[in-house]
């Protein structure tokens, strides 16, 4: 199971853990145990450790857990959208499979406090908090976009009706069949 970013992955996925020791101690309980994450073409193997960190499975480990991950899924995971974690396909162990999920959830990286080592708090605050901005910019685009087209469709090139024009629509129809019945009984006492 050793791929070309198993090392950097067990790495990283250490750091992480390593600035969350309530999540090593939960790890602990299940030493030993392998789970396999499935990133589309990437696999990558983990074995947990008896101090809580992991390390990269051996090749042939006993899979005590698959996770397959959609590459589709991994911008809303990173967005921590809860609905995107539900879509996540767990197989084996599910005790383990629970734990693994709760950390994936609930631990994250402390990116600015990595970032302040190397360029100082006041530049890594500022450049997470543009990082930030960027990202709300990038999720809020197709709803301004959507209601951009929409005023658009409905205002100025009317392909799209209002409601408005709608309901005054209808209320038209309702006034022409009042009238229209009106007439028929009208001409009904004359003949």
């Amino acid at each position: 199971m050793m791929g070309l970013f198993t090392r950097p992955a067990t790495r990283a996925v250490n750091h992480v853990l390593r600035s969350a020791p309530v999540a090593m101690e939960r790890l602990q309980r299940h030493a030993g145990r392998t789970a396999v994450f499935q990133l589309g073409p990437m696999t990558l193997g983990f074995t947990v450790q008896t101090t809580g960190q992991v390390a990269a499975a051996l090749p042939g480990a006993a899979r005590d857990l698959e996770v397959r991950i959609s590459p589709f899924l991994l911008p809303r995971i990173v967005a921590n959208e809860e609905a995107a974690f539900r879509e996540i396909e767990m197989k084996g162990d599910m005790e383990f499979a629970q734990e693994v999920s709760y950390l994936a959830a609930n631990v994250t990286w402390d990116f600015e406090e990595d970032l302040s080592r190397a360029v100082g708090d006041i530049a890594a605050h500022r450049i997470v908090s543009v990082a930030r901005q960027i990202g709300r910019w990038g999720r809020d685009a197709p709803l301004r976009l959507a209601q951009g087209a929409a005023e658009y469709w409905t205002e100025e090139s009317p392909l799209i009706a209002t409601r408005v024009k709608i309901d005054s629509f209808v209320e038209g129809v309702a006034e022409l069949r009042d009238a229209v019945e009106r007439l028929a009984k009208r001409v009904e006492k004359l003949s």
